[in-house]
């Protein structure tokens, strides 16, 4: 048995001002066959890892194709993106003949000309290897599950966790039903849901937890295969966004059809009730302030560089250093230009630093300050479950009771290393102030006597009614009152 494995990810804001290049991915993950380190998955490389672990015991052989992966931000160039994929396309045609092929894919991704940019590189595939080859694939729940992709595999599993800390576990599920699926062991059928709704699913509250747990206990019993909920990525002006569920079934399609419309009526239920409190700016900082225990965790969403915005807004910095507020630790502010003039200074150094607000209107204005550089690293990373996230060369500098980390490799606040790096203990501060949506949460969950979310005047509003769409089917919920969902696979 032969198993062919590939990556290209990202997840693309459309509404970005920053576009995806050949450097993005380069920066990111950008491995030729054999490169993938065997230590741990990189980001949406987990299916390759796995498939590289079991292959011996399991007795496939597995042929390793190149694995692409970029932060977060705007379109991908259409001739790197085809460059990339026609690589991995070629590689597949040199391997031939195989008995399955897994990817690796994010499931947001998109690239000038290509809406679809998962369901293109399906489509060519699957007129490579044919209609019995089975194709296996895992997304990000952040994805647009369009009709498209899901036709062309036979197994699509999405991460069920926000923070995502079950890559890996659900990496294993799309090898051991492929696996299955290509012995005869079992016939998978697909269903889709469409709940024609937009919002936000963090898996860390009670709502969205029950539901998960609920879907989860379905998976092996009666014939569920999988079952799997598409949160969608809301900063994509695509027409098939929108929150969907997915259900593979073991031959009885009809079965499917009925199981994953309960399912998805209940999700629509659940409208307008997933998303934590959000307070503003001001509001935040004394409820922060307030609270007689410490550190509070304050996540600044709308300025999360993991749904492509910049992570140089400066909207609650400036509110920290003008209410002269002691304690308080600011991470990451992305400046690379602000990481080499604190290198330049040295450690210790005292000088008047320009940094934030560069990239656009909604990073708010720089800040001018006269700073101490207190700690300086190079070739820093913070973990991400099994995974290192590179942070690039790091600096931190403290402006009156403020201590703020800069780091060169734009990113989102996942680990407690960010801040460890340079010497701040978070546990050890009164205030956290991280720029995330709820990835944060898996590591500063555990140690925050409290989590406030903000929502600051960062370019990703938490008010999807805010989000200039033009391309996305209407109605859906929030944009519409009034919304048809429906069985559409």
């Amino acid at each position: 048995m032969r198993l062919f494995a590939a990556t290209i990810a990202t997840e693309t804001n459309t509404f970005s001002p920053m576009p995806t290049s050949l450097d993005g991915y380069k920066q990111g993950v950008f491995l030729r066959p054999g490169e993938h380190p065997a230590d741990t998955p990189l980001m949406c490389t987990a299916p390759l890892w796995v498939a590289r672990r079991r292959a011996k015991a399991e007795g496939f052989t597995l042929i390793e194709g190149s694995c692409f992966a970029a932060s977060p931000a705007g379109t991908t160039n259409r001739k790197d993106y085809e460059f990339m994929r026609d690589e991995i396309l070629g590689q597949l045609k040199a391997t031939m003949p195989v008995d399955g092929i897994l990817f690796g894919l994010h499931g947001a991704m998109v690239a000038h000309g290509y809406d679809d940019v998962e369901g293109d590189i399906l489509e060519r595939a699957r007129a490579i290897v044919g209609p019995k080859c089975v194709i296996g694939v895992e997304l990000d729940p952040h994805c647009h599950l369009t009709e498209k992709r899901v036709k062309l595999a036979d197994i699509t599993i999405l991460y069920k966790e926000f923070p995502h800390t079950d890559v890996v576990e659900r990496a294993e599920e799309v090898l051991t039903l492929v696996l299955r699926t290509i012995r005869g062991e079992i016939k998978p059928v697909s269903s889709v849901y469409d709940c024609r709704q937009i919002s936000s699913y963090p898996t860390t509250l009670p709502l969205m937890r029950a539901f998960v747990d609920k879907c989860s206990a379905m998976e092996g019993k009666d014939g569920v295969l999988s079952v799997s909920i598409g949160h969608c990525f809301p900063y994509a002006d695509v027409p098939e966004l929108g929150g969907r569920i997915l259900v593979i079934m073991d031959r009885d399609k009809a079965k499917g059809d009925a199981l994953v419309t309960k399912i998805g009526q209940e999700f629509v239920s659940m409208r307008g009730k997933t998303m934590p409190p959000y307070l503003g700016v001001d509001e935040a900082i004394t409820a922060g302030l307030a609270f007689n225990q410490s550190p509070v965790v304050m996540a600044d969403p709308a300025d999360n560089a993991g749904g492509g915005a910049p992570s140089d807004n400066t909207s609650i910095l400036r509110q920290l250093i003008e209410r002269k507020v002691e304690q308080a630790a600011v991470g990451p502010i992305w400046d690379p230009i602000a990481v080499r003039l604190s290198f330049d200074a040295g450690l210790d150094a005292e000088f008047p630093l320009r940094f934030g607000g560069k990239i656009g209107p909604r990073s708010g204005q720089p800040v001018d300050a006269m700073v101490k550089v207190t700690a300086l690293k190079r070739d820093c990373w913070q973990s991400f479950g099994p995974t290192r996230v590179p942070l690039g060369d790091c600096a931190a500098i403290r402006i009156g009771g403020v201590e703020v980390v800069l780091i060169s490799n734009r990113t989102q606040a996942l680990g407690l290393e960010l801040f460890r790096n340079l010497g701040i203990e978070p546990t050890a501060r009164k205030l956290v102030i991280v720029k995330s949506t709820n990835h944060f949460m898996a590591a500063f969950g555990p140690i925050a006597k409290k989590v406030i979310y903000v929502d600051s005047d960062g370019p990703i509003s938490r008010d999807h009614r805010k989000v200039p769409y033009t391309r996305v089917l209407r109605p859906i919920w929030p944009l519409d009152e009034h919304t048809e969902p429906r069985l559409i696979v």
